[in-house]
């Protein structure tokens, strides 16, 4: 069967897959066998799955595959970009505006409740992605996410500020953004590397936006008119997502067995994996939530200060796309070491020695575009490793792995700042627990591809 015809069954079945008046274990069309592009082979238990071995059928293009990638672009603009702007923007305004009498440490709470509902719902959300399908589940998280939003626009106590912002807004980032991220897999093979760089641009270019945006408008029309402008606009591109994202594969109505389950704890490259994302979340957000504040603090001119994160941004927009382009090229596991390895030599090289209004502005950059790669092959990376068919729970229990450091990194590094009263304890955690990290994903490619550095893995 050529390629070509493939991808015109593909499209012609898309209806029969995601039509409401489908029942969803009833997807593969009236008991006949499902078309073989819609077959994967599974890895046997225990067997170490090839990189890039399934999927191999995939179209690496067409109107759905990119229509597709639209979407998850959408999704990444309002997650992952939106949580970018909460880290930054929002700790510098809660502490200087309505939640002043708090402590450095108590208001990071709330950006770190953020992180940590979006990857601990990580678990819940693949397994819903395996067993139902993208549809219904993007369409609950816009919901979520959009009334979160509106309901911080009228909260003055921190409680409120907790529950709208932290809570309620951050489940549904978590039901909008891994969908997009696992449909990518069923759509791309050769080309998947490339296709999570433009959907973790998208990140970036919303971490350009929306911190811009709530800068001024906060300004000009005060907090809540700025959430609801931003909730209007996220309602927007989320519509767009909700008419675009779908899976090339039906939805797998099967329940995982304990043997299932626990296969992924008994894979040392998968532990590894897990343990190396642990510590570099750890590290990665540090930079994001205090380099404002930092700068602030240090005499720069508050008219710079408010476009840091934008820079930062910035710099990740193109370092998310090529090191989406060069996994394609030298390998996912081989360009996340390399990025990741910089990060973290720039925060110990640069960000603690620099405390000039210069030096920070570079540092914003080069740490933007080298971290990029964290955003954009988090899901390649588990990729790599997994069978196709729990793709979702697998990239949900690295998410939720993710979970406790995204919950407790910006409160540790408030304590470090609070008792020290220095800003060299705080980036000496971020740069070593970024290179650790490092460390656990390079012994992930050595179990996996061997110590020859020039494998492409």
């Amino acid at each position: 069967m050529t390629s070509a015809t493939q991808f015109n069954n593909v499209q012609a079945d898309r209806t029969d897959l995601h039509s409401p008046s489908v029942n969803d274990t009833d997807t593969q069309t009236e008991g006949n066998e499902p078309h073989p592009e819609k077959r994967d082979v599974e890895a046997a238990p225990g067997s170490k799955p090839s990189p890039g071995g399934w999927g191999s059928d995939a179209p690496d293009g067409g109107t759905w595959a990119w229509l597709c990638v639209l979407g998850a672009f959408c999704t990444s603009i309002c997650s992952f970009g939106w949580l970018n702007t909460g880290v930054g923007v929002f700790q510098q305004y809660y502490e200087a505006g309505p939640l002043r009498n708090y402590s450095s440490s108590n208001i990071a709470w709330i950006p770190s409740l953020q992180i940590f509902f979006m990857m601990a719902m990580g678990p819940i959300v693949g397994k819903s992605y395996d067993r139902y399908g993208p549809r219904y589940i993007v369409l609950i998280g816009t919901f979520l996410h959009v009334f979160g939003l509106m309901m911080a626009s009228i909260s003055k106590e921190y409680y409120q500020f907790m529950l709208s912002q932290g809570v309620c807004s951050a489940i549904g980032v978590a039901a909008i953004f891994q969908p997009g991220i696992n449909c990518i897999n069923t759509w791309f093979n050769r080309k998947r590397g490339a296709a999570f760089g433009m959907v973790a641009a998208g990140s970036s270019l919303g971490g350009v936006i929306f911190p811009i945006m709530l800068s001024r408008m906060i300004e000009q029309i005060g907090y809540g008119w700025a959430m609801r402008v931003c909730a209007f606009l996220i309602l927007g591109l989320l519509i767009v997502a909700n008419l675009t994202i779908t899976s090339r594969l039906p939805p797998h109505p099967t329940q995982l067995t304990s043997e299932q389950m626990m296969q992924p704890f008994r894979e040392r490259g998968f532990l590894f994996l897990m343990g190396g994302m642990f510590f570099l979340t750890f590290g990665i957000f540090i930079p994001v939530t205090y380099i404002q504040v930092e700068a602030f603090q240090d005499g720069m001119d508050p008219n710079l200060v408010q476009y840091l994160v934008a820079i930062l941004n910035a710099g990740s927009l193109f370092g998310r796309l090529l090191s989406g382009w060069a996994s394609d090229k030298i390998g996912k596991y081989n360009t996340f070491l390399m990025a990741c390895t910089a990060t973290g030599i720039f925060i110990l090289a640069l960000w603690i020695p620099g405390r000039s209004s210069a030096t920070t502005v570079a540092f914003a950059a080069v740490f933007g575009f080298t971290s990029g790669a964290y955003v954009s092959l988090i899901g390649a990376l588990v990729a790599a490793i997994s069978p196709l068919r729990e793709i979702g729970f697998r990239t949900g229990l690295v998410f939720l792995v993710n979970s406790l450091p995204g919950l407790t990194t910006s409160p540790i590094a408030g304590a470090i700042l609070d008792n020290t009263g220095s800003w060299v304890g705080l980036k000496v955690f971020a740069g070593v627990l970024c290179l650790t990290g490092t460390t656990f994903i390079l012994m992930t490619r050595i179990t996996h591809a061997g110590l020859n550095p020039t494998v492409i893995f």
